[in-house]
């Protein structure tokens, strides 16, 4: 009983939950090169999509990113965040895409945006 409650609770909710992510290379250097930021963004891409939500953007410079989506109201924020950094850090240090030990700094910045 209880589950098909819940069932006919999840098929009638609508969200409109636009959250832009922002974090930095640790101690902000400069190490998103051009050569492979395609790449990146690719992988951060597949991770949103696995993770269930919806990826309407991304960009960023040498020292940061910028992720821009469409949040499902299930979502965890800091584990989605957690997740994609985690996993752009094993493989951007796994290819050897940074001449150096690549991690982004930690913590992120969240901002909501209405259509």
């Amino acid at each position: 009983m209880c589950s098909q409650i819940i069932k006919q609770v999840r098929s009638s909710t609508f969200s409109q939950i636009y959250i832009q992510i922002v974090f930095a290379v640790k101690g902000r250097a400069s190490l998103v090169s051009k050569s492979w930021e395609e790449e990146l963004y690719k992988f951060v891409s597949g991770i949103v999509t696995n993770k269930g939500q919806k990826l309407l953007a991304i960009n960023g410079m040498p020292d940061h990113i910028h992720i821009f989506i469409a949040m499902k109201p299930t979502c965890c924020l800091s584990d989605l965040v957690r997740e994609i950094k985690k996993a752009t850090n094993v493989y951007i240090n796994e290819k050897k895409l940074c001449p150096s030990k690549f991690q982004w700094q930690e913590g992120f910045g969240a901002f909501s945006y209405s259509q």
